[in-house]
């Protein structure tokens, strides 16, 4: 007879098993953890200045809270790992390169405008007019350093003004006991002299010993005036370059130029327009997208890049399959012996890392010493400029990425071929048809439609073949008169992270465009290849 918990007097909440109950625990208390753990986050970056990524662990605990706390979305526990896993690594960094794409982001418009005001504030000069000359003289507690003003900057600005206040009335400075085989930058205070140094300077072969350890002496005086060494034989004052004035406005003392922000550019100007770098970023609009298609100097590299990265991933396609199909339909040849032999050599490329099989390739057309122009060079006489002559690399190019890509075609092929039933064959034999008739009246036509969307999706790869141009060309050789780093090998996807992180700007806010466009061409792609294959979107 059966009892229930209510008969026992247990409660109707409280399970029977023991171990149940402690798993709940657990998955509870993990998830606790784990929302605690996101919450530290948002506080991390929230503090560090970064206000997107903390809204984004802000909404993934709340989710995380709301999903694993209610039992009405108790269904939707077991997908959540993978929606937040797609959100986190695919949307927001998806989003994010499209945000970027609107804004002037890149190595020169890379921090926030506060921090650039407290960087220039943060900046100083020598006053080189008002030097100080050094001798060391050297005694039993140590080396010091005695110092005498030899000129006087004319008092016609605020930082001449301050640093004759600060220097009134005191023209020589001297240190205590100074060891100078330590190498690390130190401040040492200095005080006025009071008489004449004691004992004989050193000579200048020492002092050039001591050149590491001078160079790397801050001296402080003590109304808080700093000198560093400006020469061989001198120091000069340290003065603060610039000082904020109640616009807002920066002043430059030394250059007497007065910078204001322009939040239009994202940096500070003179009144001439002149730029001071660094600068901060700001929205553009559509600025990015415009000047790939109307500044000429990216119009024409883009166009060229673009159309070789459609015609590189259409002619890899194209040689892939022809080299695959023919190889498959000769491994089906009923009087072909060995096929087991015949089918693991020609899938070993595939086997073989891409990375390897490229740098094997990069050395076999090499033009001096690489098999392959060794061999040419014996039969016809001639060394192809592989890697400088813009049609030769992209062949080059494609004869690897044919070796590389064929096996795939193999198996495809291989599979597809195996699935025409056999009668279809013996049906045409008694019809008399021969090879050609089986090729283009059942075997292609049986194999098209289910290899299209395969086709497709190996069109898109390719489209994204970053490695294979990395490693093998590096996008070499360049185009000439081109404003961003491009090569004539580059592919859409090399060209964008050469401007992102090769070029002395480093455009992300260029390259950021150029990625979002790829994703649009991509993501067509994508909805080519599930309408084909009949996938309901």
């Amino acid at each position: 007879m059966y009892t229930t918990n209510a008969s026992r007097g247990l409660p109707r909440h409280r399970s029977r098993y023991p171990a149940e109950r402690y798993t709940r625990w657990a998955l509870r208390g993990l998830v606790a953890a784990l929302v605690l753990a996101l919450l530290w986050l948002v506080l991390a970056f929230h503090l560090n200045g970064q206000p997107i990524f903390a809204l984004l662990f802000l909404v993934l605990g709340a989710a995380l809270g709301v999903v694993f706390t209610r039992r009405t979305l108790m269904s939707h526990r077991y997908i959540f790992p993978a929606v937040a896993s797609m959100a986190l690594f695919v949307i927001f960094p998806l989003l994010y390169t499209v945000g970027i794409s609107f804004s002037n982001y890149s190595s020169s418009n890379l921090l926030s405008e506060e921090r650039v005001r407290a960087q220039l504030l943060s900046r100083t000069y020598q006053e080189e007019s008002a030097t100080f000359g050094f001798q060391l003289y050297s005694s039993d507690e140590g080396v010091r350093l005695y110092l005498e003003r030899e000129g006087a900057p004319p008092t016609t600005g605020e930082a001449e003004a301050e640093l004759e206040e600060a220097l009134e009335g005191v023209s020589r400075f001297v240190t205590g006991p100074l060891s100078l085989q330590d190498g690390e930058r130190r401040h040492v205070a200095i005080q006025p002299a009071a008489g004449e140094p004691v004992g004989e300077p050193l000579p200048m072969r020492e002092v050039i010993a001591y050149r590491t350890a001078l160079q790397n002496l801050v001296l402080a005086t003590p109304e808080g005036l700093e000198l560093r060494m400006a020469g061989l034989r001198h120091y000069a004052p340290m003065l603060d370059r610039y000082e904020v004035r109640a616009d807002g406005s920066l002043y430059d003392r030394r250059d007497d130029l007065l910078l204001t922000a322009d939040g239009e550019t994202g940096f500070f100007v003179t009144e001439e327009g002149e730029r001071i770098t660094p600068g901060w970023p700001v929205a553009v609009g559509l600025d990015n997208y415009a000047r790939i298609f109307l500044d000429p100097d990216i119009r024409g590299p883009f166009i060229q890049i673009f159309v070789w990265t459609f015609a590189f991933a259409g002619l890899t396609v194209l040689f892939t399959l022809i080299v695959g199909f023919v190889l498959a339909s000769l491994l089906q040849w009923d009087q072909l012996r060995g096929k087991a032999l015949y089918r693991t050599l020609l899938i070993l490329p595939y086997a073989v890392p891409a990375f390897i099989s490229i740098l094997i390739f990069k050395g076999m057309f090499n033009q001096h010493f690489g098999e392959i122009n060794l061999i040419l060079d014996a039969l016809f006489g001639v060394r192809p400029d592989w890697f400088t002559d813009p049609w030769l690399a992209r062949s080059m190019l494609l004869i690897v990425n044919t070796w590389l890509g064929y096996p795939y075609m193999l198996l495809l092929c291989m599979g597809l071929i195996q699935s025409i039933p056999r009668d279809l064959y013996e049906a045409s034999a008694v019809d008399g048809g021969g090879p050609l008739t089986n090729l283009f009246q059942i075997t292609l036509p049986l194999i098209i439609k289910p290899l299209t969307p395969l086709l497709i999706a190996c069109f898109a790869f390719n489209f994204n073949n970053f490695v294979l141009i990395a490693l093998l060309t590096g996008g070499n050789p360049d185009i000439l008169g081109a404003s961003t780093p491009a090569g004539t090998t580059d592919l859409l996807v090399s060209y964008t992270y050469r401007i992102a992180f090769q070029d002395a700007g480093q455009n992300f806010g260029l390259a950021a465009a150029i990625a979002t466009l790829i994703f649009l061409l991509v993501a067509g792609l994508a909805l080519l290849n599930l309408r084909l294959a009949k996938v309901r979107v």
